[in-house]
């Protein structure tokens, strides 16, 4: 062998191992957000190519403020807000087939959406278009089905998965399979497959149109909290902690949740990971709450089906992260994927 080929010898053949992360300049953020101090582990934040949602602290209620993308800078503290449910919100997603509708989930037990007109707000916003009740108990997180639309998922403290459809505004599907709080849970790409995850340590694959569970078995051993995301090709990323509260990545194959295909190592710190995946690229990124850094690892199809990339280092903790769909990023500077950060210490994102 030449002294080249020996010194090229283990390293993997990847076009993503130079991804980095690059943050924008100050006059490009949110200054001046009173961003709630809520502990639900959810996002609290939504973008999509128009707007930006931020769930906002507020003596009483829940409110939620809607911002143009473009209006940076630092934002009036008397700024319109979206406020209609009764408890705190818990959780905002756009609707990914109309960007002037979102949806919101509260500890009111009740799902509501929203109209934002061209523009933004003109004045708060307390009339809702469809109100969705179901839950018994508060509503922790949603999601939007990713190729139905007017379909929307919710989970509620009161251990249901409930699939809506919003036009007529009533449920479609009751889920009842958990016998604890759902920590989490995520579509695959098509929309056929839920994987959940729950206080009962236990990954769940279930089928939406039918609420059968198609797999299940534990997924992390730890204690603490545990969050899922659907990859490709059958694959799903759980996030959580071992016995020894070290947080650990683990990759499953959709038909066995016996053992896993691939369990790595994270680190040792007490933050909640929230997973997030990008088909187009098949990286997987992983956004500790209270940590500075952001990790990204590269997802294939044979073992040892995860390979660390790299990580985003910055001197300030987030809170929660939203992430901008692709059809917003800017793919003529090779932008990959966006992520609007919540900070702990600072109202900025």
């Amino acid at each position: 062998m030449t002294n080249t080929q020996l010194w090229f010898r283990g390293v993997r053949n990847s076009k993503f191992r130079h991804v980095y992360g690059q943050p924008v300049k100050r006059e490009n953020c949110y200054d001046n957000v009173n961003i709630t101090k809520n502990a639900h582990d959810s996002q609290f934040c939504a973008v999509n190519p128009k707007f930006i949602a931020i769930v906002t602290e507020v003596a009483g209620g829940g409110a939620f403020i809607v911002l143009p993308l473009d209006k940076t800078g630092r934002v009036d503290f008397n700024a319109y807000k979206i406020s209609g449910h009764s408890g705190p919100v818990l959780d905002i997603k756009w609707n990914p087939f109309n960007d002037n509708v979102i949806a919101s989930c509260s500890d009111d037990c009740t799902i509501k959406l929203w109209y934002v007109p061209e523009g933004g707000l003109s004045s708060n916003v307390t009339d809702w278009i469809v109100d969705l009740h179901a839950h018994k108990r508060r509503v922790g997180y949603i999601e939007w089905h990713p190729t139905a639309e007017n379909i929307i998922a919710s989970v509620g403290f009161d251990y249901l998965v409930i699939i809506w459809d919003v036009g007529k505004g009533e449920a479609l599907n009751i889920i009842d399979c958990h016998s604890d709080v759902v920590h989490s849970f995520s579509f695959n790409r098509d929309g056929s497959r839920i994987a959940t995850t729950s206080k009962d340590k236990k990954l769940r694959i279930i089928d939406p149109r039918t609420g059968l569970v198609i797999s299940e078995g534990v997924c992390h051993n730890g204690n603490r909290c545990s969050k899922a995301v659907y990859l490709k090709n059958g694959l799903v990323a759980t996030v959580g902690f071992s016995k020894r509260s070290d947080r650990e990545l683990a990759v499953w194959n959709e038909n066995s949740l016996v053992t896993p295909l691939a369990n790595e190592y994270i680190d040792s710190s007490s933050g909640i990971i929230f997973p997030y995946f990008d088909f187009d690229t098949n990286i997987l990124f992983l956004a500790g709450k209270g940590d500075g850094n952001i990790r990204y690892y590269e997802i294939v199809d044979s073992a040892p089906w995860v390979h660390f990339l790299n990580q985003y280092l910055s001197g300030l903790p987030q809170r929660s992260l939203g992430i901008m769909p692709k059809r917003g990023c800017n793919v003529t500077q090779c932008e990959i994927f966006r992520f609007y950060k919540l900070h702990t210490t600072k109202p900025l994102m």
